[in-house]
């Protein structure tokens, strides 16, 4: 049996893809051949723009569902924060695999830690919601704008002057990188994006042979934790050019949630957290419309005017 896997030509997207192959391989031996398809998405494409400027529902995930629809392959490996809060007709998320950590991650150029540096230091960053824990926490600190794979960020360190770069920590120990780690930022500073440290696998809902294949790499409680997450993030209504945050984690039968809206600038940040039983997944709406309540509604407004007014749904940066 053959399966063709569609994914990114990252580095990482590759490694990503090919640990799902392997995974799928090991639960299911009738599976003697496994395909890569690198495809082009639009945000591999626009390198030189920051994430926030382009605002793209589905930047990095759009061209590889419609080769998902068309039947050019059987299965989407993304990473879960990619991935948008409405999904294309008759396409699914089949499998949330294993969490990795979640946080995000400092690598200094010198070893100090962001407590450490000089007012003015220089930090690279993709994320606009990075940058706003960034600039909240330590607003003596210039954020700047970074692109490119984790190799290309890295390397900025030295090519562009930086103190130091903010990366996700599960790509970085994912590409071997994992030594170069100087301080991990707990959630208590920085929230995770939605979804962050999670593979997605995205099939065709009406393929029974790729969904059961699948089935046996879906991890429920990361499942569960990622829906509440996703339900957030829906009921926001917000997106790339305003940073959202949400991590939910889970201990037997009681779970925890800590939920975040900021302004691109910092300041304001509100934060909301909950815990309890493990319960419906609307928990994360919930907890969306107390933050909405407490001012997230106006820092929404400030940024994306009749945009969010629009409800625009997309996925997390």
């Amino acid at each position: 049996m053959k399966l063709i896997i569609g994914t990114r030509g990252s580095a990482l997207a590759l490694w990503q893809s090919r640990f799902v192959a392997k995974s799928i391989q090991m639960a299911c031996p009738e599976v003697a051949d496994v395909e890569l398809v690198t495809i082009k998405t639009s945000g591999d494409k626009l390198l030189d723009v920051p994430l926030a400027k382009i605002g793209s529902k589905g930047l990095f995930t759009k061209e590889i569902e419609e080769a998902l629809i068309d039947g050019s392959i059987d299965l989407a490996v993304h990473s879960m924060k990619d991935v948008p809060t409405d999904l294309p007709d008759g396409l699914h998320l089949a499998a949330a695999m294993k969490r990795e950590d979640a946080r995000d991650v400092f690598v200094s150029r010198d070893g100090r830690r962001l407590e450490d540096l000089k007012e003015g230091a220089r930090i690279g960053t993709s994320s606009l919601r990075r940058r706003a824990f960034l600039l909240h926490g330590f607003p003596g600190l210039e954020a700047v704008p970074l692109r490119g794979n984790v190799d290309t960020r890295l390397r900025k360190i030295e090519s562009d002057g930086l103190a130091g770069v903010v990366l996700a920590a599960a790509g970085i120990r994912r590409m071997g990188y994992g030594d170069r780690i100087t301080q991990c930022l707990e959630p208590s500073f920085m929230v995770p994006a939605v979804g962050q440290g999670v593979l997605a696998i995205e099939t065709r809902e009406d393929d029974s042979r790729v969904n059961e294949l699948v089935s046996s790499l879906n991890d429920p409680g990361t499942a569960w934790c990622v829906a509440v997450e996703r339900s957030f993030l829906k009921r926001m209504g917000g997106g790339c050019q305003v940073p959202l945050a949400a991590h939910c984690t889970m201990l037997g039968d009681r779970a925890s949630l800590v939920a975040a809206v900021a302004h691109p600038e910092g300041d304001p940040v509100l934060r909301d957290s909950w815990e309890g039983p493990v319960q419906d997944v609307s928990i994360g709406a919930q907890i969306a419309d107390r933050l909405l309540d407490k001012g997230g509604a106006s820092i929404l407004k400030s940024v994306l005017g009749a945009e969010w007014e629009a409800r625009s749904e997309v996925g997390s940066c």
